[in-house]
């Protein structure tokens, strides 16, 4: 019992009386304000110990249209997928060549919206020689939008 007694008294330098003590919330905006922070704990961008215990944006929303996406790796079939990521949208081929087609190519999609609409693709294509043709292009996109449309309409009628 002595030795437990011992721990809950405060030193005799302490301002505070024995058994009071502050939140770690508390603790961490008379940090704040001693340094001239906000109660928020920021200054000027700059970030602190504290900011590890906060609570940040923990669930990010996938913001990938399905039938963009799926048309475009079918579209895009004749090219060998390197790599995909459908949390951000991205498709990246390596070099092939289209049925019927003599020049290789290399694409790299983007779908940045969940809404079915040309600004939510962006398709950037390769050949060895370098960029492709604007016009090439815009076929590409447009054949991704088109059975992307297809897709929907197909998936609705179900």
């Amino acid at each position: 019992m002595l030795a437990l007694s011992g721990c809950g008294g405060a030193s005799p330098t302490s301002t505070s009386v024995p058994g009071e003590q502050g939140s770690l919330d508390d603790i961490a905006r008379e940090i704040a304000r001693d340094s001239g922070r906000d109660s928020e704990g920021d200054a000027a961008g700059s970030t602190t110990i504290w900011d590890a215990f906060r609570r940040g944006d923990t669930e990010a929303n996938v913001a990938v249209n399905r039938y963009i996406w799926s048309a475009s790796l079918e579209v895009l079939n004749f090219l060998p997928v390197e790599s995909v990521d459908p949390f951000t949208g991205v498709i990246i081929t390596g070099f092939g060549k289209p049925p019927g087609g003599g020049r290789e190519y290399r694409a790299t999609v983007l779908i940045r919206d969940p809404a079915l609409d040309a600004r939510s693709l962006n398709v950037s294509l390769n050949t060895r020689g370098g960029p492709a043709d604007a016009a090439t292009v815009r076929a590409v996109e447009d054949a991704i939008l088109t059975r992307a449309r297809q897709l929907r309409i197909a998936d609705e009628k179900l």
